[in-house]
């Protein structure tokens, strides 16, 4: 009785019980594409100062190459730049190493493009001519696809976590979803459609700290120190320009931690492991930072927002606005969250969005799963750089839309 007690003060109450309002909204889609190109899977989008739109869209020429034990994966999603009104401005990063998977996309204060890809497990800093500045993480050279012996993985023994692959690990040249996959068998990046050719999970190695030091393995989903990210799912930055990874888009797989880093890319810390109890996480999808310097967790897998400072110290946490899959926060004086409970790609239940306080209550929510216009096909991303105008990214139906909300 005590200990529920103390988590209902320390992490907040369940919103469940509200009565949530109805906002009023409408939906367009304005990006107008050359006829050579096409979206696919809109798994990120975002605006700048100037009103640009940012599509990091899952599309392209993707290639998996089998040689001898390896496999070899490159290319899969492409990065485009639209103007206000949605004309097609440029592609950046054409062909790039990193971009195989794609998984977010964010712009900074300063107008930096910031890429996610759960595939590489990257995250890449461009500057806002197209130029890229920084990379967090290492891409893996190549991949083991036939069973191993339980080698010691990057997690740890057994490779069970981390970026190793463990006993008994599937033999496949091309991965694939498969139906109740375990933590044995390479999964789907979160998010991915069923039978979607995807990047090999990453081969083993030994256990390294920041630094290239070996470093003792962790509790599972907790990583090790530095950058060495598994199915990396979000980015963002406080004031000092302090750089916060999500790292661990998977619920059984990969990754559960956030990892802060500063301005120039420097390890500094890492906190969470695989779990329920407050702290731990299970399929992180997105991470945004207030005014204030809270932190919020969209730890989707446990139904629920978790809150920290800046240093990692549990804070409280939002429930009842079912499996938040993408988030974002305003800007202004007056700042808000919206969270999709978005639907599994295999089913149209939920896809609800909703609009909140930073302290958890509902101002209200919209939309449903569907694959027509004002309805959400699995949404993976929002921009709300503005309080009543959104861009919504959607995986089941390749497009972005425009939702505006009426005062």
């Amino acid at each position: 009785m005590k200990k529920t007690l103390f988590l209902s003060v320390l992490l907040g109450t369940s919103l469940g019980a509200q009565a949530i309002p109805e906002l009023a909204y409408d939906a367009t889609d304005i990006l107008k594409l050359p006829d050579n190109i096409h979206l696919g899977e809109a798994a990120g989008v975002a605006t700048n100062s100037k009103g640009h739109i940012f599509v990091y869209t899952r599309t392209g020429a993707a290639a998996a190459t089998v040689g001898s034990s390896r496999t070899f994966y490159k290319a899969g999603s492409r990065l485009f730049e639209f103007d206000q009104a949605g004309k097609f401005l440029r592609e950046i990063g054409s062909g790039l190493y990193g971009l195989n998977f794609a998984q977010q996309v964010r712009i900074d204060a300063q107008d930096n493009i910031w890429l996610v890809d759960q595939g590489s497990s990257n995250v890449m800093k461009f500057d806002p001519e197209g130029r890229l500045q920084l990379v967090l993480s290492r891409k893996p050279e190549a991949i083991s696809v036939r069973p191993v012996g339980g080698g010691a993985g990057r997690g740890g023994p057994g490779g069970g976590e981390g970026r190793g692959v463990g006993p008994g690990a599937a033999s496949a040249s091309v991965p694939t979803a498969p139906a109740g996959a375990s933590a044995s068998a390479p999964t789907a990046p979160a998010g991915a459609s069923a039978g979607q050719p995807l990047p090999p999970a990453p081969a083993a190695a030994p256990a390294q700290a920041a630094g290239g030091r070996l470093g003792a393995p962790g509790p599972p989903g907790s990583g090790i120190p530095g950058d060495s990210f598994n199915r990396t799912a979000d980015v963002t930055w406080d004031k000092a320009g302090n750089i916060y990874v999500a790292d661990g888009a998977n619920k059984t797989v990969g990754n559960a931690r956030v990892a802060k880093f500063d301005k120039d890319g420097h390890f500094i810390k890492s906190w969470g492991a695989r779990g329920s109890e407050p702290g731990q996480f299970s399929a992180i999808r997105g991470i945004v930072m207030d005014a204030q310097g809270n932190l919020y967790v969209a730890d989707s897998g446990n139904n629920r927002i978790q809150v920290f400072d800046g240093d990692g110290n549990a804070k409280r946490q939002i429930a009842g606005i079912g499996a938040p899959m993408a988030i974002c926060i305003t800007a202004g004086p007056h700042q808000y969250i919206f969270s999709s409970n978005s639907n599994d790609p295999e089913t149209l239940d939920n896809g609800e969005i909703y609009k909140l306080e930073l302290d958890g209550k509902i101002v209200g929510k919209f939309g449903r799963a569907g694959r027509i216009m004002k309805e959400f096909g699995t949404v993976n991303a929002i921009d709300c750089r503005s309080e009543n105008e959104l861009f919504v990214g959607e995986l089941l139906s390749w497009r972005v839309q425009k939702v505006t909300l009426r005062k």
